[in-house]
């Protein structure tokens, strides 16, 4: 798989965008995402909004920016009600959603003006029946939008060894072809995944596709107690992460991604068919065995300090 980390470009023309908005009471926050994609510079994109079962008004709202601003620029439906993952999936499988480049979008982010016009540049480098993703880094705000740091910057290059034991960028962040698409169309809106972020990473990495991770931010990520994933940075954050590997959790993702990811084999490159299947094998095995097994798959994540925990969690059968 070819992947890398160059900047992308800042300027961008041509190619329609289908930006996927996952909604659930989120009337707070909406009317600065709406107003910040409104204000892109790639002015080719059609906001496909899915309300899951919101009871604030956020789908009364997302009506009235339908009405506004015509079918041509916003549609809105109504999601499965299965949770945050199967709305965004629910809508990049819609038959009826054609476009050149589909873009996952939270409710209360706020984009950078070239969020859209940086992304294609780089994705129209890619051939278009090769999948392709654009994600990156994005820039922490609090409620009332203030400064308040940054992701994570993650330094290894994107790779399907990577995504078996890693989401390295937020679903709000990414952009991608219609190659890409398709690999999530062919999986299905209805598969056992953690999330729809950490999913098209896994699939595209391990399906031939090329990623770039992007470390310039484009994304205003918006922090609050409604969040239902968080910033991931800090002691605490590292922390919680420690303690869900002990509980189980990460061995409990892990058996999720390799049930599902079986369903896609057929579309494996012959490398990420030999990790997956280490991968797999090893997680099974006694102690020793499979901490040297999982170690010896090829699997790694971002830093140190991460890889460290997942030796250990390996040897605790925690894998």
């Amino acid at each position: 798989m070819r992947n890398n980390r160059e900047t992308a470009p800042q300027a961008g023309c041509g190619g329609n965008v289908a930006i996927l908005l996952g909604a659930m009471n989120g009337r707070a926050f909406l009317s600065e995402q709406m107003d910040s994609i409104a204000n892109q510079d790639h002015p080719h994109w059609t906001v496909w909004a899915s309300d899951d079962g919101s009871t604030d008004g956020t789908l009364d709202m997302l009506q009235d920016y339908s009405h506004r601003w015509g079918r041509d620029r916003m549609v809105t439906v109504r999601g499965p009600s299965k949770g945050f993952a199967a709305n965004f999936l629910s809508l990049a499988c819609r038959a009826e959603i054609r476009a050149d480049y589909c873009a996952f979008s939270d409710q209360d982010d706020v984009w950078e003006a070239d969020k859209l016009s940086r992304a294609l540049n780089w994705l129209r480098t890619v051939p278009s029946g090769v999948p392709a993703l654009y994600c990156g880094r994005t820039r922490l705000i609090a409620k009332d939008g203030s400064n308040i740091g940054l992701s994570p910057l993650f330094a290894r290059t994107p790779s399907f060894a990577n995504a078996l034991v890693q989401s390295i960028a937020g679903g709000n962040t990414m952009v991608f072809n219609d190659a890409a698409r398709r690999l999530v169309r062919a999986a299905g809106p209805d598969v056992a995944i953690v999330s729809h972020d950490w999913w098209l990473y896994l699939l595209v990495s391990g399906c031939g596709g090329r990623v770039l991770y992007d470390p310039i931010p484009a994304v205003r990520y918006r922090q609050h107690e409604g969040n239902l994933v968080g910033s991931n940075i800090g002691g605490r954050a590292r922390l919680a992460r420690l303690r869900a590997a002990f509980h189980g959790r990460f061995a409990e993702w892990n058996a999720l991604h390799i049930a599902a990811l079986e369903t896609m084999r057929a579309h494996f490159t012959p490398e990420s068919g030999m990790i997956f299947r280490r991968f797999a094998e090893a997680r099974k095995r006694p102690m020793v065995s499979r901490c040297f097994g999982v170690l010896g798959s090829g699997v790694h994540r971002q830093t140190v300090a991460g890889n460290l925990g997942l030796a250990l969690a390996s040897l605790i059968g925690k894998i």
